[in-house]
């Protein structure tokens, strides 16, 4: 099974050894791109709607192809280059917050919203369907998609239903895995679905990854940011102790109230939890806030990524991690694309 250091710079990749051509759908900072990369593939461009988290994936990525748009304006232009209508592999994680168990889900269907990524009132819960519409433009020997595990919980349920009878109407034949990047040489927990179709011939793919965990000692940087211990976190994290998982347990323990359970506390002797891109995570060993470097390390971004001024948490936690996608790449070479 292939390594991947979680330590590692966006300058060495060696990128078209394997001739497999890729496009990248809600791109973001490009988590998905870098896996890509560090597998071998040549990722020709993207789709992102926000500006200033494009011009960050431009200024990091330089893709040959690049459309900062709304992927519905996307899906309706008609002049395109005749290199996108021959990719190996089609990517995308529509923005997927309606379907995630510790959000509004049912409640959000069916609703326009305003969401940080483009700052634009749109609905969610159907932008793997635009996607879809995209795979029926561009029609992609592979397509892989990424969403939350909420998608296939609950009722749910039947937008996967919805979503697997469009991809066999189209064509494909799509297999569901349910991964956590715990076990792809990533320093933190993401229980993450991937949906994974293909228009050819192929036999079904396998993938079981089971890599040694990454503790969060061995990632951690060696200075964390101050908390004012003063403050109300810097109370409560003066009486953490080693059973804590966040200021939730501190606060049910002293005064009995459930609150302030999304902000984490993390011990050196777990895999780090889940990086999201807003709440707070702490580290167990000096009671500090994350630094960028643990950010960047747990999450498997590059040493040398330029964030520019976008907020170093917001980017990883909304990416896929870059090793967890790099595994994922190879195997589909491996098993499906090396002949």
């Amino acid at each position: 099974m292939a390594e991947f250091s979680y330590k590692w710079d966006l300058a060495n990749i060696v990128q078209d050894k394997k001739h497999i051509k890729v496009f990248s759908c809600f791109s973001c900072g490009g988590g998905s791109t870098m896996g890509y990369k560090r597998a071998g593939f040549d990722v020709i461009g993207n789709v992102e709607i926000d500006p200033k988290i494009n011009a960050m994936y431009v200024k990091n990525h330089q893709p040959k192809f690049n459309y900062c748009m709304d992927l519905r304006d996307f899906n309706k232009l008609k002049e395109l280059s005749e290199e996108l209508f021959s990719l190996d592999i089609l990517d995308g994680s529509p923005p997927c917050s309606t379907f995630s168990m510790a959000g509004l889900r049912e409640r959000a269907w069916n609703k326009e919203k305003v969401f940080r990524e483009g700052q634009k009132r749109q609905r969610l819960d159907d932008l793997f369907f635009v996607f879809l519409e995209t795979v029926a433009k561009l029609k992609p020997k592979i397509v892989i998609a990424e969403n939350v595990m909420g998608i296939v919980k609950g009722n749910a349920k039947g937008y996967v239903n919805e979503i697997i009878a469009r991809f066999k109407n189209l064509g494909y034949r799509v297999q569901i895995f349910q991964l956590d990047a715990a076990f792809m040489d990533v320093p933190s927990k993401r229980e993450r679905v991937f949906f994974i179709a293909t228009n050819q011939a192929h036999k079904p793919l396998v993938l079981n990854f089971n890599r040694p965990k990454v503790y969060f000692a061995e990632a951690r940087s060696k200075n964390g940011v101050e908390v004012n211990p003063a403050s109300k976190t810097g109370m409560l994290l003066k009486h953490r102790q080693p059973s804590d998982h966040s200021l939730g347990d501190i606060n049910k323990r002293l005064i009995g109230r459930n609150t302030s359970f999304n902000d984490t506390i993390v011990q050196d002797d777990r895999v780090c939890s889940t990086i999201s891109s807003s709440g707070m995570l702490f580290r167990m060993c000096d009671g500090k806030r994350f630094s960028s470097s643990d950010f960047i390390n747990c999450q498997t971004f590059p040493q040398d990524y330029d964030f520019a001024s976008m907020n170093v948490q917001y980017v990883c936690g909304m990416s896929v991690p870059p090793n967890m996608m790099a595994h994922i790449a190879t195997e589909i070479y491996e098993q499906w694309l090396k002949e």
